[in-house]
């Protein structure tokens, strides 16, 4: 008895762990929305509460999808207090979504099985009272793409009932069933738009999805409580956030970006990843200017490698949505034919009457404006398809601009806009100034360049109708870099020629022991020591003007010094041998010999050190001998011998 019971537990335990996968598999997406039916005679409002999920009936078992009847909503006011009891709702509707593909013209098409369920009940609802409806469930596809454990993370549907204050609403409907599959590198349009029974307007964005249910608790009851959005990872497990290079508003990969128009609902693009791929839709009603409800709907797009017989396409050269080109020079344009597995070709090009069967038209269009093109291939055939894109046609534009200020460096320069345009106003000014500075987005910028030069200097301008124009001009910085001169160390008694460069110009300050402070080349004489800063204003013939500074020490006597040890691993900092020499008229020779008595370095320069390197090697790390030899300022020389230890 004992193993018996043993392996009804162990059986147990596999079914449940076997089982707890179906809450992951087959939901793909849902959406709530509400219609006004009559007031109830108490002062009560009537509303119809329809939820919709959709349900993949390929990848679920049917035991999870029997689960989802009924359903639990909460309704709630928007501060969270419940107006009803959390309550169950049943089916009213089970239907299969036919395909959005006939087989005849997919090559390879994938299996599809979709089921989409309405649940339905009427409830009393209380007048003047802004009202929240919320639907929770567990889980995901496993093999979603663009969200992180996507099978450990819920969805929650929601609605919002505006307050009766503003007149009564019912919330926007979706027109079309989602796709179903759409196929890898293939142009995308989908009609996502909705109707509203009052008239309002609406407008459409990609937006947040969220969270619900988890793998333990798949189908809890509503929370008051919106969760945050995938948007914001979780901190606690399951932990949830888009895959990086995804978002609510780039939920899916494509060359042309996968968009959604706001003003019509319509999705184009085309994808180029394959994958399952979370999308989030809002409608938003707008009475009044003001926007009283959003209808969310949230489903799975997945994108295979199946490819259709027929595929009309006409590109998307502009960045604006869907669109073929914004033409601003002139009115006569070319159409480019990216079709495939066509035959036949009927051409609209939005003016009445105004089509073709060229392959690839070229139209004159009578006037400026906006044009919806469309091209349908294999017109009338068993297998046709179609696309539409813009054409706006706004000519013209013509980007323009002046400079002016002194050409130096360091000094602002003035850049005005003087570009034109015929649909006025323009909205967008892209500076590039050439110097590896920031593109800088201001009409008429002041800019600086750091050092003399030719920079190609750029301006693209943008009109409110989408027109772009470039005005690329040479500007000419004069090069200018005052230059003191080295600091230097000279002997008591001496006289030092300083030598400035850079200008036509020359002003020293102070004045003290140089015999001149208007030239380049003063002359000072330092019968003490002391240290003697002096500051010289260069004007160059451009009329550029800037200052440099030099430092003089006077010592009491000359003097030699060579480092005792140097580190020539070329971190910038004592990575050479030198000898420094002081009151020295010139350097006959330094020499550096290793241990065996080879010459390894030489020069008869001052300022010249060693690399630390012999015969084109890193030289060994030890302790090398160093001769000296050095004519003083009375023509005496001298000869000096030491040691200097190379480390690394």
């Amino acid at each position: 008895m004992k193993l018996r019971s043993a392996i009804l537990i162990l059986l147990t335990a596999i079914l449940s762990v076997i089982s707890a996968p179906v809450w992951a598999t087959h939901i793909v997406g849902g959406e709530l929305s509400y219609k006004f039916i009559s007031g109830d005679g108490n002062g009560r409002l009537i509303y119809e509460i329809r939820l919709v999920i959709y349900q993949d009936c390929i990848n679920g078992l049917p035991d999870a999808i029997m689960q989802d009847n009924p359903a639990y909503i909460g309704i709630f006011t928007q501060a969270g207090n419940a107006i009803v009891p959390i309550d169950s709702i049943y089916k009213k509707e089970d239907i299969a979504v036919p395909p959005n593909f006939s087989n005849s013209c997919v090559n390879n098409p994938p299996p599809t099985c979709l089921k989409r369920v309405t649940f339905v009940k009427q409830y009393a609802l209380p007048q003047n009272t802004a009202m929240r409806v919320i639907y929770v469930r567990c889980c995901r596809n496993a093999s979603i793409l663009n969200i992180n454990n996507p099978s450990q993370v819920g969805a929650t549907y929601y609605c919002d009932i505006p307050s009766s204050n503003i007149g009564i609403n019912n919330s926007a409907v979706f027109k079309n069933y989602p796709p179903q599959i759409i196929c890898i590198n293939n142009p995308l349009v989908y009609d996502h738009s909705a109707t509203d029974a009052d008239g309002d307007s609406l407008s459409y964005e990609f937006c947040d999805a969220y969270p619900g249910g988890v793998f333990n608790n798949p189908k809890p009851f509503p929370s008051p409580v919106l969760p945050a959005p995938i948007t914001v990872p979780s901190n606690n497990p399951p932990s949830y956030g888009y895959v990086t290079g995804f978002s609510p508003t780039k939920p899916m990969a494509g060359n042309p970006t996968i968009q959604i128009d706001p003003k019509t609902g319509l999705i184009t693009g085309t994808p180029n990843l394959q994958g399952r791929y979370v999308v989030s839709v809002c409608c938003n009603e707008w009475r009044n200017g003001i926007r009283i409800n959003t209808v969310h709907r949230e489903f799975q797009f997945v994108v295979t490698n199946c490819s259709k017989a027929v595929v009309a396409d006409i590109p998307q050269l502009s960045e604006e949505f869907n669109t073929y080109i914004v033409d601003c020079q002139g009115t006569s344009v070319h159409f480019l034919n990216r079709s495939t597995g066509g035959f036949a070709y009927d051409w609209d090009f939005g003016v009445e009457g105004a089509k073709s069967s060229d392959f690839e038209p070229t139209f004159n269009y009578p006037d400026t404006g906006t044009y919806v093109v469309k091209l349908v291939v294999n017109k009338g055939s068993t297998c046709p398809d179609s696309i539409s894109r813009l054409v706006k046609i706004y000519p013209s534009i013509d980007a323009e601009y002046l400079y002016s200020g002194l050409m130096c460096p360091k000094t602002p320069i003035q850049f005005t806009d003087t570009s034109t345009v015929t649909y006025k106003p323009l909205i967008e000014w892209k500076w590039n100034f050439g110097d590896g500075t920031d593109d800088v987005y201001d009409r008429n910028p002041v800019h600086s360049f750091a050092q003399g030069g030719n920079y190609k200097v750029s301006l693209i301008v943008k009109s409110i109708k989408g027109c772009l124009d470039t005005a690329t001009k040479d500007v000419n910085v004069s090069w200018f870099d005052p230059f003191a001169g080295n600091d230097t160390v000279i002997v008591k008694g001496e006289t030092i020629n300083f030598y400035a460069i850079g200008g036509v110009e020359f002003t020293w300050t102070p004045g003290d022991r140089l015999n001149l402070t208007n030239i380049n080349n003063p002359q000072g004489f330092y019968p003490d020591t002391g240290h003697y800063n002096y500051n010289v204003h260069i004007k160059s013939a451009a009329g550029c003007e800037g200052d440099d500074s030099i430092k003089v020490w006077v010592v009491n006597q000359s003097s030699l010094f060579v480092p005792s040890a140097f580190t020539p691993n070329r971190d910038g900092l004592n990575d050479y041998l030198r000898m420094i020499s002081v009151g020295y008229a010139k350097i006959n020779f330094f020499r550096v010999f290793n241990r065996f008595g080879e010459l390894v370095f030489q020069t008869d320069h001052i300022g010249d050190g060693w690399d630390g390197t012999y015969k084109g090697k890193d030289a060994d790390i030890g302790t090398y001998f160093w001769v000296l030899s050095v004519t003083d300022r009375f023509g005496k020389d001298e000869l000096q011998k030491g040691d200097v230890t190379l480390l690394r």
